[in-house]
Parts: C-alpha cells; sequence; structure tokens
C-alpha cells in the first residue's frame, strides 16, 4: 500500500511539475500581462506583456510592436524577463532530473539511494522555479494596482488592469510548487521499493550465513 501511494505521489508531482513548466513558458510569451481598456475608443484595447506591446481593434485585428529597448523598460519588467527565463529553465531541469528518480524507471533500479537524490534535487529545482515565476507575476500585479489607485494621474487618464497571463502565471507558479513538495515527500516519506535483484541476494546471503552455522532452516 506504501509503494502504491509513493507511485501515485511521484505520478502527481511530476504531473503538477510539468504542467507548471508549460503555462510558466506560455506565461512568459503571452502579450496580456496588463490590459488597457480606453473608454472614449470602446473598439480598442491594448495590451502589454514582457517582449511587446499590442493593439486589439475589431476591424483590423492585432497588431504587436516589439520594445525597441532593454534598458528603456521598467524595472519589473526587465526583472522579470530574467527570473521568468529562471523559472522555465529551473523547471525544465526540475523534470528532467526528477524523471530518472521515479522508481517507474527502470534505469538505476539498483541504485535506490541515487535515485532518491535525484527525486528530492528535482522537488527543489520545481519548488524553486515556482518561487521564480511567482516573483515576477506578483510584482507587475503589485506596481499595476499602485498605478492604478495613484491619486496624482488624473482620472480620465487609462489605466493599466491585471491581464490574463498574470492568472495564468500564478497558476503555474503554484503548480510547481505544489509538484515539487509532492516530489520531496515521496522521496523522504516513504521508503523506497528494494530492486527486484535485491531480494534474491539478500535470501542467499541469509542461507549462507545459516549453513555456516550449521543450521539448515533460517527461520530456526
Amino acid at each position: 500500500m506504501a509503494l502504491v501511494f509513493r507511485a501515485v505521489m511521484q505520478f502527481v508531482g511530476i504531473l503538477l511539475s510539468l504542467l507548471g513548466w508549460v503555462l510558466s513558458v506560455i506565461t512568459t510569451y503571452l502579450p496580456h500581462w496588463k490590459n488597457l481598456n480606453l473608454d472614449l475608443n470602446e473598439m480598442e484595447n491594448w495590451t502589454m506583456g514582457l517582449w511587446q506591446t499590442c493593439v486589439i481593434q475589431e476591424e483590423v485585428g492585432m497588431q504587436c510592436k516589439d520594445f525597441d529597448s532593454f534598458l528603456a523598460l521598467p524595472a519589473e519588467l526587465r526583472i522579470s524577463r530574467i527570473l521568468m527565463f529562471m523559472s522555465n529553465g529551473l523547471g525544465f531541469l526540475g523534470l528532467l532530473v526528477s524523471g530518472f528518480g521515479l522508481d517507474c524507471l527502470r534505469i538505476g533500479e539498483r541504485q535506490q539511494d541515487l535515485k532518491k537524490r535525484l527525486l528530492i534535487l528535482g522537488g527543489i529545482l520545481s519548488w524553486t522555479a515556482g518561487i521564480a515565476g511567482l516573483v515576477p507575476v506578483s510584482w507587475v500585479a503589485h506596481v499595476t494596482v499602485q498605478e492604478f489607485w495613484d491619486e496624482t494621474v488624473p482620472e480620465i487618464v487609462p489605466r493599466w488592469e491585471f491581464g490574463e497571463a498574470l492568472f495564468i502565471g500564478w497558476f503555474a507558479g503554484f503548480s510547481l510548487l505544489l509538484g515539487g513538495c509532492l516530489l520531496n515527500w515521496a522521496a523522504c516519506g516513504t521508503r523506497a521499493p528494494l530492486a527486484s535483484g535485491h531480494y534474491a541476494v539478500s535470501e542467499m546471503q541469509t542461507q549462507c550465513s545459516c549453513l555456516e552455522n550449521g543450521r539448515a532452516d533460517p527461520k530456526l
């Protein structure tokens, strides 16, 4: 029962980590981190991401323009680019490392201590990737809230609001966090199963020790 529970936790942990990594990559390149609706022209909407700004018009469709300079960007967008790249890289590395530590993988079946360390390392990498993904999304959301409620800006000036990418990024970060925690729990909370060859070796060693002591039955 414990082995089944361990296998289920590993499967759910790796699945959540994979889902979080895919959503993190999508969040990085989506141009919907911020949305701007113009009251004077309701048929025109603006969106902003880490790489470009887009305008959506009903007649023309979506037109996007990349940012000209990295250094000219606000601090939250510059740091968000770096942290999102870090989250994507750590998430992929965590999936790769923890994949080799799964019990269902026959590679290194007799090296259970190594597989346990790989599973723990993969969980830590996924957990770190979740933190690296939550920080930029939360930072951009915090700056958006501050600018929205800035009393020094006239009320007639349009203000940015939360975009869909922020919510996807939050979900991605929490998925990576939960997946990493489950992988570590599966590695540390339950005992790893012995390889099939270990049972035979253990049994042979027991029989040999019994024969040396002059006993034929190891249970006696």
